[in-house]
């Protein structure tokens, strides 16, 4: 029965290749370029391309028709690739003309003049061997005005523009650490059986100093979830997801996907992450695409992680499980208490995890070491996850993928068909030793998965003030971040380029304290019984400074009064556990119920307003907000943070219409809020300052926008280091209001 209804969740996420759908996008895409979406199309037309057959003539069609919109969207080496990919599919030959020419427009605008002359000649030749000439006069046309472009272009050079990285940010001082992988020399390795394995500091450390860089040893897409269909006539989800904007292996952004060969869900920036991951663990993978996006990602991530480590690897670890290596279960077996590791690898060699030399890398052992606290998940919980693994090794021993797991093949046939050897439902002793790690994986993601988050563009990110939140995007395995405890009120910052993780010192951090990061719950978002509630699912409960202060000092959390809400007759404070007003002159009722539901209300009429202005209706967003605005007044707190938000969107709108006065206006009372919810020096604020910045920059406002760019480049720079994007951008900014006449900088 368990199977059957697996197989039947499993038919809800196909991931098959389906030539009708690639016909079905093929056709919106059309229908949206021709209306000049060439975003929408660009998206289409790489759906077309995952659902299409290998080898089929649809394919070098595809590939042409995504150029044409990535010519339009300015994107011109991206463009120039998939010509490359059109031509190496077998482009028709009587079409090429309309691709060459294409391609010759594309190196004309990138400057290299002498690659689009021999192009335009190619052309000539063609065009003269065809005798055609009614059928080309179009491109006749163009390619004279091309040409004329480009004599142009030979006789008076454009100047060379400074490239968009030209300005160099601070180099990081960075010496690395002898004993743990990707650590900063500033840190140490202890123990104690209160803490477990953790990270102190070994010298004093600054804010912004980096702390430790290290690579996933695992990562995993997570899907995202579909939008919905439009009218519920479409038989195929035209909705981008992560998985359509992100390469399924380095986890860059894509613009014009490659996709697999066998599959219609994986897909990836560039043909080499393709074949490295086919190689690595996508082989496997492509025919188990629907279970396992039936069954989750950390099930994905634990078949994932065994795949990466090598079976060899698995099973030696696992096999040193069974021979009672009870550090495995129990590290204080093994390890004494330490106050400070010492330079030398002898003092951490008694830490699990570390290797013979005493060195704790981001390795499968360092992994597989990680608590998977076996004994305090409840045993539905387990049961459920052995189900899950077992599953997943049943349908590879079904598909014949068993030689492919333990590593047994040669690359020849990885890419040849599979056939079933195997009658038994029994799983063979190799499969059941790979089932044993994977479960321990799953178990072990509970308390130390780590979400990759990234900060993605809302709307269509064409408008002068770039409007971003943070978006999870995979789950993975860090074996060295893990090592960082829980604060609520931590000493580090966490960003994420790709697969690789930076940690920050977010404060200054004296020798001997503890590095500490945030695993979500932090003081200034929620109060200390819901921080400790959520806390709970990784079996330890928080000591940390912050809910010492709360629990035992008395000091009370100023949370549930900034985000509380008031009364509607004299806009006090409702009291938090009643329906009362918390004036007792006042003491109107009011149900909390009632409260949530205009709540809910709000946040719907807030959404329309936001739909107003993505389809061009700016005038109607503004009027729609502000009358939102004067109904939250009513019974919300001006500290609500649902006030922030709106002030923030009705900056967006004014932005839009090019009135940067008001637009700022609003970011102000915007930033005023989020500093009371998150703290002046928070990663919040300073998205919120360069956004400002933004404003003021395009509204002229010189010596306010360059105040603004300075307390915004202190914070990012913490957070995110000096080379970040948002940092280049803020002293792009910087650069060109400085570089303006004295008479106007005085005047502004």
């Amino acid at each position: 029965e368990e199977e059957a209804a697996l197989v039947r969740l499993c038919h809800q996420a196909p991931t098959g290749k389906e030539p009708e759908a690639a016909s079905w996008y093929r056709e919106q895409g059309n229908r949206e370029f021709k209306q000049g979406h060439y975003q929408a199309a660009l998206r289409l037309y790489s759906k077309v391309a995952s659902h299409e057959a290998p080898g089929s003539p649809e394919v070098s069609v595809c590939f042409a028709n995504r150029s044409a919109a990535l010519l339009h969207l300015g994107h011109f080496e991206v463009c120039l690739e998939d010509i490359a990919r059109a031509e190496s599919h077998g482009y028709p030959d009587g079409l090429l003309p309309k691709i060459l020419l294409r391609k010759a427009e594309c190196l004309l605008c990138l400057g290299r003049l002498q690659d689009a002359q021999d192009i335009l000649r190619v052309l000539e030749s063609k065009i003269a061997l065809d005798r055609v000439m009614t059928t080309h006069l179009t491109r006749l046309k163009k390619l004279s005005q091309l040409q004329v472009k480009l004599c142009e272009k030979e006789r008076c050079p454009e100047p060379a523009r400074e490239a968009r990285g030209g300005i160099q940010g601070k180099s990081e001082i960075w010496e690395e650490n002898n004993n743990i992988s990707g650590a900063s020399s500033s840190l140490s390795l202890s123990f104690d059986a209160e803490r477990g394995r953790h990270l102190v500091a070994s010298q004093d450390i600054v804010p912004g100093q980096s702390l430790l860089k290290e690579e996933a040893f695992v990562s995993v897409l997570c899907p995202g979830e579909s939008l919905p269909l439009q009218g519920g006539e479409a038989a195929w989800d035209t909705g981008a997801t992560n998985a359509d904007l992100y390469c399924h292996h380095c986890l860059r952004q894509l613009l014009a996907s490659v996709p697999c060969q066998g599959c219609s869900y994986a897909k990836y920036c560039s043909q080499d992450c393709a074949d490295v991951a086919w190689q690595q663990y996508h082989r496997t993978e492509c025919s188990l695409g629907a279970l396992l996006l039936t069954l989750g990602v950390f099930c994905h991530v634990a078949l994932r992680t065994v795949l990466l480590a090598g079976f060899a690897e698995v099973s030696r670890l696992v096999g040193c499980s069974h021979s009672g290596d009870k550090d495995l279960q129990n590290p204080e077996a093994r390890c004494k208490p330490l106050r400070e590791a010492p330079d030398a690898g002898a003092g951490t060699r008694g830490i699990p995890g570390c290797d013979s030399n005493g060195r704790y890398q981001s390795s499968y052992q360092a992994l597989f070491h990680l608590l998977p606290h076996t004994e305090q998940h409840s045993a539905e919980h387990k049961f459920l996850c052995t189900l899950s693994v077992v599953a997943i090794c049943k349908q590879l021993q079904a598909a014949g993928l068993e030689a492919a797991v333990l590593n047994q093949e040669s690359r020849q046939q990885w890419s040849e068909p599979k056939t079933c050897e195997k009658t038994s439902d029994e799983l063979s002793p190799e499969l059941k030793t790979v089932a044993e790690a994977m479960l321990r994986h799953v178990l072990q993601l509970q308390c130390n998965a780590q979400a990759i988050t990234v900060m993605q563009e809302l709307g269509p990110g064409d408008g002068a003030v770039v409007n971003k939140k943070p978006v999870r995007l995979a789950t993975a395995f860090f074996p060295v971040l893990s090592l960082l405890n829980h604060s609520c009120c931590p000493n580090t910052s966490v960003s994420f380029s790709g697969t690789a993780a930076t940690v920050r010192a977010s404060q200054p951090i004296p020798r001997g304290q503890e590095v500490l990061h945030c695993y979500g719950p932090h003081r200034c978002r929620m109060r200390v019984a819901e921080r400790q509630q959520l806390l709970s699912q990784y079996f330890f409960e928080c000591r940390c400074q912050a809910c010492l202060e709360e629990l035992e000092s008395g000091v009370k959390s100023l949370v549930p009064i900034r985000n509380s809400f008031c009364c509607p007759k004299c806009q006090a404070q409702m009291q938090v556990n009643s329906p009362y007003c918390s004036n007792e002159a006042c003491a109107t009722s009011a149900s909390r119920e009632n409260l949530s539901c205009r709540l809910q209300d709000l946040q719907q009429q807030i959404k329309k307003a936001l739909d107003l202005l993505r389809v061009g209706k700016a005038d109607q967003a503004i009027k729609m907000l502000l009358k939102c605005q004067m109904d939250a007044g009513n019974f919300l707190s001006p500290e609500h943070l649902l006030m922030g938000e709106m002030e923030d969107h009705l900056a967006q709108v004014y932005a839009t219409l090019g009135k940067w006065q008001e637009a700022a206006r609003h970011l102000k009372k915007s930033i005023e809020i989020v500093e009371m919810h998150h703290g002046p020096s928070s990663v919040e604020t300073g998205h919120e300052l360069f956004k400002l910045a933004q404003v003021l920059f395009n509204g002229f406002a010189v010596s306010e926008a360059l105040s603004t760019i300075q307390r915004a480049e202190g914070i990012l720079s913490v957070h995110f280091g000096p080379q970040s994007a948002q940092i280049q951008e803020l002293q792009e900014m910087k650069a060109c209001l400085s570089e303006l006449p004295r008479n106007i900088l005085q005047r502004t």
